[in-house]
């Protein structure tokens, strides 16, 4: 339609053009009236002609190497396919989405590039303070030449710790990976919850003790609870979800784990009375690294993986995890498992595990 209005515009100007002319040299109506019929057709064929074969021709291919381009398909395959009726109409829309979707994957290599830069800052600082302690504890002990072996003794144990802090890194750092690439599978089976909690907060008592905080489980079911999930990683889900309340809690405070059965689902929740964490935090507490007091979590210790770690294998088990923290109150760790209930055949017993 654009392309026949374009063309009749065009031949309208030349002909009133050439009939004002006309007009002017010989004061004639009737021959202004001829002229301008004659000139109207004939400029109509010549500017059809012209505007077919050199522009709407063109935009015909320009349009099929887009919407092949979009597809994915063989660019060599875009001329034998036909097109719309109004291709310089679809070419504007079809250059239009695909300038909006090259944004969008602009933006998406921006934040991905963002992402491996703190990445990578984030690991070279958590390799660089363990590896530095290390090398300094070992230069004085070569510096005193052994002279003071108690002190030679203690700074060796604490270059232990640092090489014991760099070995979890490097597992956890193994295990988040091939947690992503789906490596690890997801070994369902059938077991009683409220017995798994149960054996995570017994072998958890002595670094409780430690922090001098109370472990509570909050059951208030009599009968046991069975899911269907891998009992080895939810293991570690909860005693990393544990090991956290107890790192971020306050001293003579206390870390519950709560069960609650659901329809179809179970609900496990972990909640500390530490100092909270802020709103703006919330949301990036499950990344890679990202601590909200620096200064803080590296002197508590840690590899700064545990909750991304929680994450993978929460939506492993295609279930959901959760956060809510009120500053000066406490935080609460959610995730869900899938129930099974009682009598009822599980649907499936080994799953690959899915990337995240």
């Amino acid at each position: 339609m654009k392309f026949r209005v374009l063309i009749f515009i065009n031949a309208l100007a030349v002909a009133l053009a050439l009939s004002a002319v006309n007009y002017y040299f010989r004061h004639n109506w009737y021959d202004m009236s001829i002229t301008f019929g004659a000139s109207f057709l004939i400029s109509f064929v010549v500017f059809y002609y012209l505007i077919e074969k050199y522009v709407y021709s063109k935009i015909k291919i320009i349009y099929k190497l887009i919407h092949n381009l979009k597809l994915g398909r063989d660019l060599r395959d875009a001329l034998g396919e036909s097109t719309s009726a109004d291709p310089i109409n679809d070419v504007e829309k079809e250059v239009k989405e695909w300038a909006r979707q090259k944004k969008t994957e602009i933006d998406a290599l921006r934040s991905q590039e963002k992402f491996r830069r703190e990445f990578l800052s984030n690991i070279s600082h958590e390799f660089k303070t363990p590896l530095f302690a290390i090398q300094g504890y070992i230069d004085a002990i070569v510096d005193d030449d052994f002279e003071d072996v108690d002190m030679a003794r203690q700074f060796l144990q604490k270059a232990s710790k640092n090489v014991t802090r760099l070995t979890y890194l490097i597992k956890d750092l193994d295990e988040i990976s091939k947690l992503e690439s789906g490596e690890i599978p997801i070994n369902y089976s059938k077991f009683k919850i409220n017995d798994l909690i149960k054996e995570v907060l017994e072998s958890m008592e002595m670094k409780a003790s430690q922090h001098h905080i109370r472990l509570v489980f909050k059951q208030k079911y009599d009968e046991p609870i069975l899911v269907n999930a891998d009992r080895n990683k939810i293991t570690q889900v909860l005693t990393n979800l544990l090991d956290n309340a107890l790192k971020y809690g306050k001293e003579n405070g206390t870390a519950a784990v709560s069960l609650f059965e659901l329809h179809d689902q179970v609900l496990i929740e972990v909640t500390d009375d530490g100092h909270g964490i802020e709103e703006k935090n919330l949301n990036r507490l499950f990344e890679r690294f990202y601590r909200t007091d620096s200064s803080r979590s590296r002197e508590i210790g840690g590899s700064g993986l545990g909750l991304a770690i929680v994450k993978h294998i929460v939506e492993a088990h295609q279930q959901t995890i959760s956060v809510r923290s009120t500053e000066g109150i406490g935080s609460t760790f959610g995730f869900t498992l899938q129930k099974v209930h009682q009598g009822l055949p599980l649907p499936f017993q080994t799953l690959p595990g899915l990337k995240s």
